[in-house]
């Protein structure tokens, strides 16, 4: 029995009962089999139909469309101030995305990252440098990069081998062993970098691009937007 709980509960009226709790079997068993053995968390998952998770339990809550964070009131974590994922399932069927995979990469995150405020230092020869976000799913997060659990597909997530420039080559940098050295993104990824000397605040590489200078728009209700706002601004759920 893992010292964290973590509650799923299901806003979006075109997921079944039956469908959210065999994605959330997969992600117990991810986290419990892969995740806990590369990063030393652990979390038992529970999915709550009736909406009346323990007071002491971090929340993965599945939407409809991002915009909808918005009628919700930006809510940053539980009405408890405990770590609150949101998987917008509507938004993922309309682009063609699995929603299994972005709650598994939303649960993971959360799981590495609680608060949203971990980052890895990257020194460059100049003595200058770049903060990397410390988020576990993003380097991979493309949905061809996932995996099968049973009939559910979840996330490739990387270990923490990949924040350390250190590691040669053959080290596993990932669970499917598709990323061959530290720090690098697979297409479709991305990672939140700041760089300490620009005085340009938070922007996203992407695996197509090298120059660090993307502005980073996150979408209303993801962690990248938690992590551009401040602490102190973050709204409790009703839910």
């Amino acid at each position: 029995m893992a010292n964290i709980k973590i509650a799923v509960i299901n806003e979006y009226s075109k997921l079944t009962d039956a469908q959210v709790k065999e994605v959330v079997d997969a992600l117990q068993i991810q986290v419990h089999q892969h995740f806990a053995p590369a990063w030393g968390i652990d979390a038992d998952i529970t999915f709550y139909p009736k909406k009346n998770p323990p007071a002491t339990s971090w929340q993965l809550v599945i939407l409809d469309a991002s915009d909808q964070a918005g009628a919700l009131g930006y809510h940053d974590v539980t009405k408890h101030g405990l770590p609150l994922g949101k998987i917008f399932a509507g938004t993922d069927a309309k682009y063609g995305s699995l929603w299994s995979v972005t709650a598994s990469h939303e649960l993971l995150e959360m799981l590495g990252d609680p608060d949203i405020n971990l980052t890895v230092f990257r020194e460059n020869n100049n003595g200058t440098g770049t903060l990397y976000a410390y988020e576990n799913c993003d380097a991979c997060e493309d949905d061809s990069f996932g995996y099968k659990i049973g009939n559910v597909t979840v996330s490739d997530f990387v270990f923490p081998s990949w924040f350390e420039g250190f590691q040669p080559s053959g080290t596993q940098f990932d669970y499917c062993k598709k990323i061959k050295h530290p720090f690098e993104l697979l297409k479709g990824g991305y990672i939140g970098v700041y760089d300490v000397s620009s005085g340009s605040g938070w922007t996203q590489h992407t695996a197509q691009d090298t120059t660090l200078k993307i502005q980073m728009r996150a979408k209303v209700g993801s962690r990248r937007e938690r992590r551009r706002t401040p602490r102190g601004q973050w709204l409790h759920s009703t839910i």
